[in-house]
Formats: C-alpha cells, sequence, structure tokens
C-alpha cells in the first residue's frame, strides 16, 4: 500500500523525519517557506563576498553524535566533519585559558586540584554513553534500556549548573568550564536542569568533538536533502504553509514547528485541552549574533585559543552566573557570555587566502530591542586586544531578525522553548507520546518536541518512528 507523507519545515529536524520515513518507501515531500532548505543549519556571505558565515548554529557535537544521523550515509552526499584541534577554549583574565580536550585525562591535567574530581564527574557517563545517549537523546518519559545508569544520570542532570558546580569544584579553572558548558541551557545557572545541557556537551565533546562542517553548516543540510531525493524524497520552497488544509488529510503531516505555529495552522481543530496546554508552553531568551569578516587571525592574548574553533568568552563562574541571571529577569547584560566561533582557522574555504571569518553571539531577554555589538566587541577585546582592528565588516543579527529568518526561533529563543526542568519532561505537552496530536495523522517534530534544542535530528527521528508504528497498526 502507497504511504504519502507530507513535512512542513525543512529544519534539521524535517529533513531527519523525512529521510527515515523515505527509507521505508513512504512517499515524503518536505514544504519549506524559505528559498533555501535548512532553518538554521543554513550560511551564506552575510559580510563580503567570499566570506562564508553560518545563519545559526555553527559547532556541532550533537550533530557528530546523533544516533540518528550517525546511521546515515551522509558522507556519500557530501558532508565533511572538520575537527578542531581543541574542541573548547575559556580564556582567563590571567593570560591563560582552560581547555577542554578531546582526552579526558588532558582536561583534567589542566584543572589542577579539581582534576580529579572533574575525571570523578564526567569519567562513568564517558564511559557508558553508548548505552546512555539513546536514552538521554529520547523521550524523557520512557522505560530506559538501562534504568540505573539512566537514573545517575537523571540525578546529574536535575541540577543545577550552580548546585553541581558547588558540590563538586573549588578552583577558577574548573568552575569556569562548567559554568560555559552550562550557558548553552540559556537558562540561570541557578535554575534546575541547567547541569543537563552542559553535561552532554561535556561528554560529547570527548566522545566525538565539536566539529563543524567544511564548506559552512549549509552543506549538512546539503547532504540531508541529498539522501532524501535518493530515497526517493522531494523538498518544495518558497511556500509557507498556513492552513492544514493545505496538507491533504490522507497523509501523515509531520510538522517542524514550535507550539505557536500549530495553533495557528490548526485554527479550530484542537480540543480545549490540548490547545489550553500548548498555549502554555514558554520561549526561553534570545540570541543577539555577530559575523565578523576579519583581515587575520584573531590575537589572543593566550596563544591556546588559536587551536579551537569554540571560544567561550566571559571570565569566572560568577561573572557568567551573573550574566546569564540579568538575561532571566529581562536585563540585557553589560558583560554578556560570549559564544565565538572562528571556523575559518580549521577551514579555509570559509574566507579568502589570508583573511578569516568570526561567528559570535551572546544571550539576551527574549524578544530584545538592545543592540548587542559594542557590548560583544568588549569581551573580545578583553581577551584578544586588537580585534576590532582586524574587522573587515561586520553584521549584526538581533532576536526579532532571527525570528524572521527562522520562524521557529521565537523571539531568537534558539531551543524551540525554554529547556526548563519541566519543558524538559514535559515538551511541549505532558504526554507519553509528545510527537502524537490529538488530530488524526498530524504529528509535531520540531525542537519543541524531546530531545529539544540542538542539531541532531533526533526530534525528527522519534515523531518519524511514531508515525510508522501508527500506520503499521
Amino acid at each position: 500500500m502507497d504511504r504519502e507523507a507530507v513535512v512542513v519545515g525543512a529544519g534539521p529536524n524535517g529533513l531527519a523525519a523525512a529521510v527515515l520515513l523515505a527509507q521505508h518507501g513512504w512517499r515524503v515531500n518536505v514544504v519549506e517557506a524559505n528559498a533555501e532548505p535548512g532553518g538554521g543549519v543554513r550560511s551564506s556571505e552575510s559580510t563580503l563576498p567570499g566570506f562564508i558565515h553560518d545563519h545559526c548554529s555553527s559547532i556541532y557535537p550533537l550533530g557528530a553524535g546523533s544516533p540518528f544521523f550517525r546511521t546515515l550515509p551522509l558522507e556519500a552526499h557530501g558532508l565533511e566533519w572538520v575537527h578542531p584541534e581543541i574542541p573548547l577554549a575559556h580564556p582567563l583574565d590571567d593570560g591563560t585559558a582552560v581547555l577542554l580536550y578531546r582526552s579526558l585525562d588532558e582536561t583534567a591535567e589542566g584543572l589542577g586540584i579539581d582534576g580529579p574530581k572533574y575525571k570523578r564527574l564526567m569519567g562513568p557517563l564517558l564511559e557508558n554513553w553508548d548505552l546512555l545517549e539513546s536514552d538521554v537523546l529520547g523521550p524523557p518519559i520512557h522505560l530506559p534500556r538501562h534504568p540505573v545508569l539512566f537514573a545517575r544520570f537523571g540525578l546529574k542532570a536535575v541540577q543545577s549548573i550552580k548546585g553541581l558546580v558547588d558540590a563538586n569544584f573549588e578552583s577558577t579553572r574548573a568552575k569556569a568550564l562548567l559554568a560555559g558548558l552550562g550557558a548553552h541551557s540559556l537558562l540561570s545557572l541557578g535554575e534546575a536542569s541547567s547541569a543537563a545541557i552542559g553535561l552532554v556537551l561535556g561528554v560529547l565533546a570527548h566522545r566525538v568533538g565539536w566539529p563543524m562542517v567544511k564548506g559552512g553548516a549549509q552543506e549538512l543540510t546539503n547532504a540531508l536533502v541529498g539522501l532524501l531525493k535518493a530515497s526517493g524524497g522531494s523538498v518544495g520552497l518558497n511556500h509557507r504553509v498556513t492552513d492544514l488544509d493545505e496538507l491533504g488529510a490522507r497523509k501523515a503531516r509531520l510538522l517542524d514547528v514550535t507550539p505557536r505555529q500549530f495553533l495557528q495552522l490548526a485554527g479550530e481543530r484542537l480540543p480545549g485541552w490540548y490547545e489550553r496546554l500548548l498555549k502554555r508552553y514558554r520561549y526561553g531568551a534570545g540570541a543577539f549574533k555577530v559575523d565578523y569578516a576579519l583581515s587575520g587571525p584573531i590575537p589572543w592574548r593566550s596563544a591556546e585559543c588559536r587551536r579551537a574553533a569554540t571560544v567561550h568568552l566571559g571570565g569566572t563562574f560568577e561573572e557568567i552566573c551573573q550574566s546569564e541571571q540579568e538575561v532571566t529577569e529581562g536585563r540585557p547584560p553589560e558583560r554578556p557570555f560570549v559564544l565565538l566561533a572562528q571556523n575559518s582557522i580549521f577551514d579555509a574555504s570559509r574566507a579568502p587566502a589570508g583573511r578569516h571569518t568570526a561567528w559570535a553571539y551572546c544571550h539576551v531577554p527574549h524578544g530584545s530591542d538592545v543592540d548587542m555589538t559594542e557590548r560583544i566587541e568588549r569581551q573580545i577585546e578583553r581577551y584578544a586586544p586588537g580585534f576590532r582592528d582586524l574587522v573587515l565588516a561586520r553584521t549584526s543579527t538581533g532576536p526579532r531578525r532571527i525570528e524572521q529568518d527562522n520562524a521557529n526561533m521565537i523571539g531568537g529563543d534558539l531551543n524551540g522553548g525554554r529547556a526548563n526542568f519541566l519543558q524538559l519532561v514535559a515538551r511541549p505537552v505532558p504526554l507519553l507520546n509528545p510527537y502524537r496530536t490529538p488530530l488524526k495523522g498530524v504529528y509535531l517534530c520540531s525542537s519543541s518536541t524531546p530531545p529539544g534544542g540542538g542539531v541532531h535530528g533526533m526530534c525528527g527521528y522519534h515523531a518519524a518512528r511514531t508515525v510508522l508504528k501508527d500506520f503499521d497498526r
């Protein structure tokens, strides 16, 4: 029997869902509102000709570590991972930098008295990650394959980063490293579950690294699209779906959208209880991003920073806590925590010969209109004096522009909704299967479903598996 599906949204989750269904013999069409596929996984010459900048995400530990992506022949469709020498550097004001190596032992050596404690925290997770990853990157409400290991991880993950650090570390270096990892959650570092994302990113740094895609993030999207087409699927561009009726009632309909767009698409079709739950869903902090075209490499005071593609700029644990707390309270921080990627040092295709790119962003209150360019550059200059002298061009993008570029990033929220404890366990609603909706044949597959934000395709994978199970019945 011929089975058909239509997927709304050609982000990594929508494409992952489409690929899985196509591999199972379904006829699949992906419908995308923009002129190119990819969602947050796109690239363009946003500053000057020849300088390739990633629209949103740029470094992919979750992509390289995705259990689903690993099963796909993406390399045969042009994907090439580029691994920097060191996944992460975190410079301090004394001119040194804390380094997160692929090696657990090397990382621990650089943390002094906290080295053994770091190994005790991360070692068991790293050792058992092959057993844990399917549970950690799956729906939160499920029967774990390895209940004891998953429970041990959960006890650590539900903590705040502040609680985890206070209980385990005392040195400036270790505390700064953990604060930077936890800040990827876009939560206050004193909020429960802010440790979850930090721990996963730390484990993946040791397990698979923090790589980038050669040629730009768009090449990951191109590989997924190429695989989809090779499997018989198709992608239609420049078509913004405004109503479910456009999709055909006899098809499986998978929506790579957040609750706000789903409410608009569904109109009055949803039962009241489900509609009320979706309206309670909360979006998180926004991002403010700056792309730089540079005349040379960033002049870090700590030369070790030149060995890492990703650099965390924010100083001490206390400073980063303060910055993220201000964001939570609705105030754009004066000294923001800045996440910076220097792709062209490791991928020469990103810039003309002798030139370089940099990609930097900080967290801001949801929907903020404050221009953070100057504050971001002050933080870069703090650790790389003379950086401004290298800037050939810059393009700044605030939360409203980010949302215009990708409708799923409401108010500049990169994660498709807050990743606090409640919305990790019940995302977007407290149901055993959050991908299935009350509307027959309609499913959610965006980062507003488990396991949440990040370029891993697992939200789409789990949604597509639900479709396969439902239609097999």
